[in-house]
């Protein structure tokens, strides 16, 4: 895939913690419960820790209790890129920063969340920066 925003490797590596890096460049993942924002109630807008660009708000945030941060809907559909992932022996849906290609987590659908959308962005906190709104 081709993004707006794009680096090397090395470049990526000298701005990106070493965990940073295996989550967002490897898609890796981080340990469930752990993460910054698991548990965080603050209003404000999530944004790719890579590049900066905004994808998720705090109102669409609910507590799955999964051990990630969990959303319902991306800010917009244009913001995220989806890409099936058939790793670990199932279907799943790796969701993308749409800036940058950092990997965000996967979507989950049908689970029984009370949600609109009865979807579950679960997000490695890794991934995101909140910005608290003022």
């Amino acid at each position: 895939m081709s993004y707006e925003i794009q680096k090397t490797d090395a470049e990526w590596r000298a701005q990106l913690t070493p965990e940073e890096y295996h989550v967002l460049r490897e898609a890796g993942t981080e340990r469930p419960f752990v993460g910054e924002y698991t548990d965080t109630k603050t209003v404000g807008v999530y944004s790719c820790r890579a590049c900066g660009a905004e994808l998720f708000s705090s109102e669409t945030k609910f507590d799955s209790h999964c051990g990630w941060p969990s959303y319902y809907a991306p800010l917009a559909e244009d913001r995220v890129e989806y890409i099936e992932d058939n790793s670990l022996g199932m279907r799943r849906v790796e969701v993308r920063c749409a800036t940058c290609g950092g990997h965000l987590g996967h979507v989950f659908e049908g689970e029984g969340y009370g949600t609109p959308t009865d979807q579950r962005y679960c997000i490695n906190s890794i991934s995101l920066t909140l910005k608290p709104a003022e």
